[in-house]
């Protein structure tokens, strides 16, 4: 094992910090105070007390050892850790193996400079980092910026020495006693039902993944009476199971429906499909159309109310006022004290070449949601003639099922092309800071992402089985018929496809999220305990000190940041991958609820075990995040609220257009025996015969769709008519006044539906103000305490 340490530059010396200080004065007595001042008997602490001496180091990189030194890596190596030097940077090296590992020590000056400047910022000085000692999670995130801000003679800086394998990888290092706490306290599967410790979280992650636990966290407390009135929905369903008079209805219906495909499918009993109608049952009822309303003002609350929590922990957490962008200048300058700011840029041709590229991408994920209809429907024919009974009976169902699974193999694959996509027209646009960056990425990322899941689900509730045509007159792809909605009612396929994709997406996700990063760190385990045994003579304080303020030998140095290296990787993009996850259930939970009302129930249970899964695999199973500050989930709120307007959109489409609601409630009111002045009957019954049509196998249209064979029923007997679901004259297929009343009604009832839980939103939001009361008062006692101590 080889130690060297490379002598320290001069860039943060005393003398040079002083004259970069002196910037900020009129003159060079004024900064006296700060730097140079005696202690006298007039005299009281330094503004800014020296940081304590810093054993640990902040990061780590690691190399491919290479022996011949006038190789290009080696060379780009040295003059990329030579850059460091000049930089006051301490690095010791230490080889292990075919590795060598690079200790990372940033000097005392450069935090006291990054403190100064926060002091005299304009939105970053309420922040409690102004004075006292440096914490880790600040030195990690200076350190991370300086490292990633360094180039080398050839212009190349430290990601593209990454790609081009010069350096093999780069981390900073778990703290011991923290990361021990927070095992005991919040990363286990023992505390699924317990607090979390999100000031720890704070101090250890940064204000970012605590403000991601935080609003999971929320999240999932708010889900809980969503939750049970979902479960409140279904079960009043589920009551009127067996007695409903719909269901009764086709459960002892003996009327003949036309066969469903071409060629090998016959004529079916509508009887035949009681169970569908039950199921169908379960999901679309008047319960519905309450709960959908219910779920979009349940958006806009959860979403105002988040708000308010956020503020309160921002406030106590001192950084209220944060602002990402002044941060990232002033890590601009403790880098390099000549450095110029990135201008805002703006270029039309940029801006035009970004927008084709999204409307390119765009057409090809609606084409892809294109091909799976495709896919249905070739599937439901090939499966109706296949030689098993039960796919043979249940074509339709099967098809639907299969298209949801394919559809979360094309997700799978569109979300890594979504990715790569967003990072060159990020990259396109060049923006001047990485929050702007992030904030573009995000909305890209999530756009793109947006339509990869839910072009097939709009296409499953708008347009199935509404431009299928008619007996005679057909809609066909490529001489395949285009599939028919159940005569129940089309909602039950959007509760299935939407069943299967929740189901599939969060239990493959996080059980490959989980799985993988715990069988790496299963397999690096042994060459730890190997150096472990090693580091037997390690009795003295030096290795077991957890404060970091002595230093170990080198054995327990490798053996630390070896510890680190066999964690699973992270990057910017980890925790974006955590949000987007959960913003995308967001989306299930609230823009088609009205097709799935169990849907907040499955998020429910999702979540309490995804914060300790996610708990876990960060302070467990990975490379710790480089701590962020912040005092927002930034642009995702925006995301969210977009989110909330299309739920009510959604919602009163799915219940005006895609549920039987109107057709019900125009049949009752106007055509049901109830509308006839009959007491003796229920108000329902005949209400399956009259959204249905006759098609008679003597005009000569429906006759070339049917086959003489397809017209006689499983059990022998050869029909001359059949029904189907459309509101259509039997001698000329047109359309009927019913069609034209139940079609006004349906646009009625949208309109009436979205203007009304809009206004419901609007008076939410007004009602719950953002900012609790107390958080003002204590922001003005704060600011009031700060200015009098400055006249000091």
């Amino acid at each position: 094992m080889d130690l060297k340490k490379t002598p320290p530059g001069d860039m943060f010396s005393h003398s040079n910090i002083g004259n970069r200080i002196n910037m900020f004065f009129k003159c060079a007595q004024d900064n006296i105070e700060l730097w140079d001042r005696q202690k006298d008997a007039y005299s009281s602490e330094p503004l800014l007390p020296h940081t304590p001496t810093q054993r640990t180091f902040d990061y780590v990189l690691v190399a491919h050892k290479v022996e011949d030194d006038s190789d290009q890596r080696a060379q780009r190596q040295r003059a990329f850790i030579q850059q460091l030097q000049k930089k006051n940077i301490t690095v010791t090296e230490i080889a292990h193996d075919d590795k060598v590992f690079f200790g990372i020590r940033a000097p005392v000056e450069a935090f006291e400079d990054y403190q100064y400047l926060l002091k005299v910022s304009d939105s970053c000085n309420w922040c409690g980092d102004v004075k006292g000692a440096v914490t880790q999670a600040t030195r990690i995130r200076i350190v991370h910026f300086i490292l990633n801000q360094t180039f080398i003679n050839t212009g190349e800086n430290l990601k593209e020495l990454l790609m081009k394998d010069v350096f093999e990888t780069m981390f900073c290092l778990h703290e011991r006693r923290k990361q021990k706490n927070l095992k005991e306290k919040w990363a286990r599967w023992s505390g699924l039902f317990v607090g979390q410790p999100v000031n720890e979280v704070k101090s250890y992650f940064g204000e970012k993944v605590a403000l991601y636990y935080l609003w999971l966290g929320w999240y999932t407390k708010l889900l809980v009476p969503a939750a049970a009135l979902g479960v409140v929905v279904f079960l009043y369903g589920l009551a009127f199971f067996n007695t409903n008079p719909l269901i009764k209805e086709v459960c002892n219906s003996s009327v003949i429906m036309c066969p469903r495909c071409d060629k090998r499918c016959t004529a079916w009993h509508l009887s035949d499909t009681c169970t569908y109608a039950k199921v169908s049952h379960l999901f679309d009822n008047d319960g519905t159309v309450a709960f959908a309303m219910f779920m979009a003002i349940w958006a806009t609350l959860f979403l105002e109310l988040w708000k308010r929590h956020r503020a309160r922990h921002v406030s106590q957490w001192k950084v209220y006022d944060w602002c990402e962008e002044e941060e990232e200048l002033i890590l601009e300058i403790v880098n390099d004290p000549n450095c110029k700011p990135k201008q805002f840029r703006h270029s039309y041709l940029r801006s035009t070449l970004v927008l084709i590229m999204v409307t390119l991408m765009m057409t090809l994920i609606i084409g892809l949601a294109h091909a799976l209809v495709v896919f249905r429907v070739v599937a439901a024919p090939l499966l109706s003639e296949g030689s098993w009974e039960f796919i043979r009976d249940h074509a339709n169902t099967v098809a639907v099922m299969l298209g949801a699974v394919l559809h979360y193999v094309t997700m799978q694959i569109m979300t890594r092309v979504n990715r790569w996509v967003s990072l060159k027209l990020c990259e396109i646009e060049k923006t001047n800071s990485f929050a702007a960056t992030e904030r573009s990425f995000t909305v890209k990322m999530f756009t793109f992402q947006f339509f990869t899941l839910f072009s097939s689900l709009f296409y499953v509730a708008f347009f199935l089985g509404r431009i299928n045509g008619h007996p005679g007159d057909y809609v066909r792809i490529a001489g395949w018929r285009l599939e028919e909605c159940h005569p129940s009612g089309c909602l039950t396929d959007l509760f299935i496809q939407m069943a299967v994709i929740m189901l599939l997406k969060q239990t493959l996700n996080n059980i490959f999220e989980f799985t993988v990063p715990w069988l790496k760190s299963c397999l690096s385990r042994n060459t730890v305990k190997k150096l472990q045994r090693k580091c037997g003579h390690c009795y003295r304080k030096a290795c077991r000190d957890e404060n970091g303020r002595v230093e170990p030998c080198d054995i327990c140095k490798l053996r630390d940041w070896l510890r680190n290296y066999h964690l699973a990787n992270t990057d910017a993009f980890s925790l974006f991958n955590e949000f987007l996850e959960m913003v995308v259930q967001f989306s299930f939970t609230t823009i088609f609820v009205a097709a799935f009302p169990l849907a907040p129930l499955l998020a429910l249970i999702n979540n309490v075990f995804e914060i300790r899964l996610d708990a876990i695999k960060m302070v467990r199973l990975e490379r710790r995040l480089v701590p962020r500050k912040t005092n927002d989930i930034g642009v995702w709120t925006k995301v969210l609220e977009a989110i909330g307007v299309l739920a009510v959109i959604a919602n009163g489409l799915v219940i005006g257009v895609s549920s039987d609601f109107i057709p019900r409630l125009v049949y009752r009111y106007r055509y049901g025996p109830c509308a006839t002045g009959s007491t003796q009957t229920h108000c329902m019954q005949g209400y399956i015969n009259d959204t249905l049509s006759m098609a008679f196998v003597s005009h000569p249209a429906v006759a070339k769709d049917f086959l003489p064979d397809q017209m006689i029923t499983d059990n022998g007997v050869n029909v001359t008519q059949c029904s189907y679901r459309d509101y259509r004259s039997n001698e000329d297929y047109t359309f009927t006044s019913q069609f034209w009343l139940v079609l006004a009604v349906r646009f009625a009832f949208v309109i009436l539906f979205e203007h009304v839980v809009v206004v419901c939103k609007f008076i939410a939001a007004w009602f719950v103000p953002n900012n609790p009361i107390h958080v003002k008062n204590d922001r003005l006692h704060d600011k009031l305490a700060r200015l009098k101590e400055e006249l000091r």
